[in-house]
């Protein structure tokens, strides 16, 4: 059972008259979070997934809500998506029912966030969960069992169903990409074409840190480029992937429109590609290390609030920068290497014309970055 680090941000929004939302993949601990929460209170639980509860809660009126609520003053939904017009119910409870304080998960953004965001304007406070963060690993294991897991890490990632089976994570992940990956994704954002769907995640894991190319990338897939545009939204939108645009400001020899993609989860790439050979065998190591650097980050600017902008900087004469934050109007580059025997340093062309502060993270110093 892993402490989360917005256990505690959560907490210090009840009795805020607003509702409370928790959003991201399936199998990352929502529930559990929000039961932690609720632990010692006398709550009403609703499950989206129930077919019953789905009837009561769609589309009710305001002493129908009144009926099912009871005398509860606090009420959970849970897997809220399968719930037609959940938003206009979540917002009737909210502004009827001053003395309720309202929870809400969701697997994903696809429906949840279309159904509440115009509902719950300004009636809400939403956060986003992913799987468990090297700060959050490190806090329950400590600092020297983590480091000795590391490159476990790299491989089998951190869902906590793959940490809580640490001699079955194959198993554990092969279930993960199966039901959520294609069945979910799949059923949810009503895909017609499922064997190109799986083709273009296997081409986009092959391909982690590295610039995508969405006519490339039809080519490969036997679409066209407008289906891939698409199916790599839906698979943003479901918690599997994320972008990362280029930096650019006034040279004119950067390249301006490109994106790299990263998965949210180590483990989840490598299930898709089949591969857990030990790092030490592997081409992609170097790869590896980025997205889990990456995505660590990204949990770490979520969770901490940062108004930290994202980006990887290039030029076309293939000068390179992995990752770029800009905050408050001051530019950080950093270069990822596992091991940084060469001393790398990063171009001077980006660090002088961004006065930009420069490092390279590698095995020594990387809990600097992840631990912000």
């Amino acid at each position: 059972m892993y402490l989360r680090y917005l256990e505690k941000e959560i907490k210090k929004r009840i009795g805020s008259g607003k509702a409370i939302v928790l959003i991201g993949p399936r199998q990352v601990g929502k529930t559990t979070l929000i039961e932690t929460i609720l632990k010692n209170k006398d709550y009403l639980l609703l499950d989206g997934d129930d077919p019953r509860t789905k009837t009561l809660l769609t589309e009710p009126n305001t002493e129908e809500i009144r009926s099912i609520l009871g005398k509860y003053k606090y009420v959970f939904i849970d897997e809220a998506q399968r719930i037609k017009g959940i938003g206009l119910t979540m917002k009737i409870i909210t502004d009827r029912f001053k003395d309720v304080q309202l929870f809400t998960s969701g697997s994903s953004s696809f429906d949840l966030s279309n159904q509440i965001n115009e509902p719950l304007t300004g009636r809400k406070w939403e956060y986003q969960l992913f799987p468990i963060s090297w700060e959050e690993y490190e806090e329950q294991h400590g600092y020297l069992y983590a480091e000795q897991q590391l490159e476990n890490r790299l491989l089998y990632g951190l869902y906590p169903d793959v940490l809580n089976n640490p001699e079955d994570e194959i198993s554990v992940l092969r279930n993960l990409v199966n039901s959520y990956l294609y069945k979910d994704i799949l059923s949810f954002a009503n895909i017609q074409k499922p064997e190109i769907l799986e083709k273009l995640v296997q081409a986009l894991a092959l391909q982690i840190g590295s610039e995508v190319n969405y006519s490339e990338l039809a080519q490969m897939v036997n679409a066209d480029k407008n289906t891939v545009s698409k199916y790599i939204d839906i698979l943003q939108k479901g918690y599997i992937i994320f972008k990362l645009g280029s930096f650019s400001r006034n040279l004119r020899n950067e390249i301006k429109m490109n994106k790299k993609i990263y998965f949210y989860d180590n483990g989840i790439r490598n299930m898709i590609i089949g591969n857990f050979n030990p790092l030490e065998l592997r081409t992609d190591k170097g790869a590896l290390w980025e997205n889990f650097l990456i995505s660590e980050r990204v949990k770490q600017n979520e969770y901490k609030q940062s108004l930290a902008h994202t980006y990887f900087w290039r030029t076309k004469q293939q000068q390179e920068v992995d990752f770029v934050e800009e905050n408050s109007g001051k530019i950080y580059g950093y270069e990822f290497k596992w091991n940084n025997r060469n001393k790398v340093k990063l171009p001077k062309t980006f660090t002088k014309t961004y006065n930009a502060e420069s490092k390279v993270i590698d095995r020594n110093n990387f809990r600097e970055f992840v631990r912000i």
